[in-house]
């Protein structure tokens, strides 16, 4: 099977909608849906022993297994970026991770949080939240767009550093201007500044290669149900060694000072089966390969991009080598500027098209993400295009 539509057959997707979104929520193709349900049938047959005894480290006694489950969970995922298993912890989303880093770390009055422009509105108020709690503040770094070139961003960041800044907040791929940043580059200058980073990793597994380590940061927070073909809610959080003393979950409970891997295992009762079928969502991009499926999906939307930009009178802006597997590109002037003009319009597209797209308001006038998989081919670009020309 050629990648294109007739991968829809992989998931469980409506084949009467033009899916254009699978960077919002992700999608997980059907074999890993039925590898979690078998999970979940296999729990309920014994619920206490699986989620007391086998699940994680705990103090409830004897298990059933080798070594607890989510361990061994965690050491596929931890292959697949390049980690050791022992410095990475299942969370259900990035914004959970960078919560938990952003409330342990040790803030003071006056400290500064660094964010960007770019970064996602939930993990900046999560970085709120925790300034407030300290009598610390955040520093939004405005970002140069159009990017001629990502030593832009990196000269940006660095510029923003004082001596009291503590940590800087970046994205490894931007949630709304799809924009893949010189991440490594942003460290170096950070650690020379004595900075610590935390990376927004929500669109990195899977879309962008992940070599956690190679990156020089503290703290990597991610998604894996959007790229990495994983059910939903799963991601994981990675900390450097170092860093893992004092970092806890954002729900304190059994497992506190039992150490970095055990403290986030052993939580709350919870459905664990996302977590235990991330292996199998890894290995549905393995088969088909980790770097052909990249590489489908960003020649999918950098031409589909030119192509609506042709059909629509505007520009694609940003350098090629900053682009995955999305791209935002404007949408025609006449389409508005406002959260409510987005709104309406993607409300519009889905109910009377049948498109399910991303899109937003933003410097006074709508973009819209263009989010390629291996189940789009160019024919669902052009029911976008066409859909919005007919309106604009």
């Amino acid at each position: 099977m050629t990648f294109g539509r007739g991968m829809l057959a992989e998931w469980l997707l409506d084949p009467d909608v033009t899916y254009l979104n699978h960077g919002t929520v992700g999608a997980p193709p059907r074999r890993v849906l039925e590898a979690q349900q078998r999970i979940r049938n296999e729990i309920e047959r014994q619920p206490s022993a699986f989620l007391l005894r086998d699940l994680a480290v705990t103090d409830m006694g004897r298990s059933r297994r080798p070594e607890p489950l989510l361990r061994t969970a965690a050491r596929a995922v931890a292959a697949f970026v390049g980690a050791r298993e022992t410095d990475l912890a299942f969370v259900e989303n990035a914004t959970t991770g960078a919560n938990a880093v952003l409330r342990s770390i040790d803030l003071r009055e006056g400290d500064e949080i660094v964010i960007t422009e770019f970064g996602y509105g939930g993990v900046a108020r999560a970085a709120a939240y925790a300034a407030r709690r300290a009598g610390a503040q955040v520093r939004e770094v405005p970002m140069p767009y159009p990017v001629e070139h990502p030593d832009a961003i990196v000269r940006a960041i660095e510029a923003a550093l004082t001596p009291r800044t503590r940590i800087v907040v970046v994205d490894h791929v931007t949630s709304e201007t799809a924009l893949i940043l010189p991440v490594a580059a942003i460290a170096g200058r950070c650690r020379e500044r004595g900075v610590a980073v935390l990376v927004d990793g929500a669109h990195g597994p899977g879309a962008v290669p992940v070599d956690v380590v190679s990156l020089g940061v503290e703290w990597y927070s991610a998604n894996l149900h959007k790229w990495a073909f994983t059910p939903r809610p799963c991601g994981f959080l990675w900390a450097r060694e170092d860093r893992q003393a004092d970092l806890h979950p954002p729900v304190v409970t059994w497992g506190l000072d039992h150490g970095f891997a055990v403290e986030f295992d052993w939580a709350s009762t919870r459905d664990p089966s996302s977590f235990l079928a991330a292996p199998e969502g890894i290995a549905f991009l393995e088969q088909w390969g980790p770097g052909a499926v990249r590489a489908y999906d960003h020649g999918l939307v950098w031409e589909g991009a030119k192509r609506l930009a042709s059909a629509w009178d505007i520009e694609v802006s940003v350098p090629e080598t900053m682009v995955g597997t999305m791209i935002t590109i404007p949408l025609p002037e006449g389409a508005g500027s406002t959260k409510a003009d987005a709104r309406a319009l993607r409300e519009a597209l889905l109910f009377e098209d049948r498109i399910e797209i991303q899109l937003h308001a933003w410097r006074g006038r709508l973009w819209v993400r263009l989010s390629g998989q291996i189940y789009n081919d160019m024919s669902d670009v052009d029911r976008l295009a066409s859909a919005v020309r007919a309106r604009f």
